[in-house]
């Protein structure tokens, strides 16, 4: 069984999957699209990669505010979760997001990674960090947080 987690942007969705045995995230890929509203072809790829992978559930990205409370953003992740476990038939959890751009940029700047390459990477590395989130939680027994909708 594996896990994978997603960090869905507006013209982008970063993808990460866990090890079999669920205790580190790797990112993957980033899905790019020309335009916000078009899926299509971003849902058959994540599809793939379920299939490739042998991903058994998915964690997704919330975008919260500061505040905590959701806004447009967090409006059409929630639109993508409904597509994606119509699309898959799996469940999809979602993980508070906030922040993990911006400890992704740290990383790379860490890592010595150019800000002009920094892009390329960003939202791979956000949904690993995502993914990483929900894989320590569980792994601390926390497994009330399978079921719940909002974390």
């Amino acid at each position: 069984m594996r896990i994978m987690g997603l960090d869905f942007g507006s013209k982008t969705v970063g993808v990460a999957v866990s090890d079999s045995l669920l205790l580190t995230a790797q990112g993957l890929e980033i899905i790019r699209r020309k335009e916000e509203n078009k899926l299509r072809r971003t849902l058959a790829r994540i599809e793939e990669l379920i299939v490739e992978y042998e991903v058994e559930e998915i964690v997704l990205g919330l975008p919260k505010n500061m505040n905590a409370t959701e806004g447009q953003r967090a409006a059409l992740t929630e639109e993508f979760k409904d597509k994606l476990e119509r699309r898959t038939g799996l469940p999809v959890y979602y993980w508070d997001e906030r922040l993990t751009t911006v400890a992704a940029d740290k990383a790379m700047m860490e890592a010595g990674i150019r800000r002009e390459h920094r892009k390329e990477y960003v939202d791979k590395i956000a949904a690993a960090l995502i993914l990483q989130g929900y894989l320590d939680r569980r792994a601390m027994g926390k497994e009330d947080i399978v079921g719940e909708d909002h974390i």
